[in-house]
């Protein structure tokens, strides 16, 4: 199970994150689906169906992945998926630890250029190492050219690590270190 819901706070305000509800969710996340810069990142854009159909493959009950809805002052801000990335197939592209977990951020057209994303991605990072002690890094592979994506992700406490030959496009590894507090300063 992915450790990520309830209330945390960030600069930005209150963030809480809670798993998508495809019956009241659906809707506005087609709505986000079909914003060209989304699609152009997402590749999902099309009736509710599609949405539909990619919402179900996350929530198939397994466990390795959550999506969950990102409200920011109680405002519908954005969309994660939080995922076992050691058991996804990115896991043949990198060299995996056990328990690292993903993060893929999709941001509410509305919301874009306001500097949201890195402090809700730090925040979700932090939780994520917060509330599963056996995960050491939490990663992220945007593509390569999505470079406010891989900027955001830098602001974030993510480190550049590599890029990877995915099947779908080239991807910049993203990782963030669960901070050691016994490693000298």
């Amino acid at each position: 199970m992915i450790p990520a819901t309830g209330t945390i706070p960030t600069p930005a305000g209150p963030l809480v994150l809670r798993t998508v509800d495809p019956a009241t969710d659906l809707d506005l996340l087609a709505g986000w689906m079909n914003d060209p810069d989304t699609d152009r990142w997402w590749a999902l854009a099309g009736p509710p169906a599609t949405t539909a159909a990619h919402l179900a493959a996350q929530l198939d009950g397994d466990g390795r992945s959550r999506p969950v809805l990102a409200l920011l002052d109680a405002v519908p801000t954005g969309y994660f998926e939080l995922y076992r990335a050691d058991l996804d197939p990115l896991a043949a592209h990198y060299p995996a630890r056990p328990h690292d977990l993903g993060v893929h951020l999709l941001l509410a057209p509305a919301a874009r250029g306001r500097g949201l994303a890195a402090p809700l991605l730090a925040a979700t990072a932090a939780r994520l190492l917060e509330r599963e002690p056996r995960c050491t890094r939490v990663l992220a592979e945007p593509d390569v050219r999505n470079a406010p994506s891989v900027r955001a992700f830098a602001r974030a406490g993510f480190t550049r690590a590599a890029d990877l030959d995915l099947p779908d496009k080239r991807a910049a590894l993203m990782i963030r270190r669960r901070a050691d507090p016994t490693a000298a300063t």
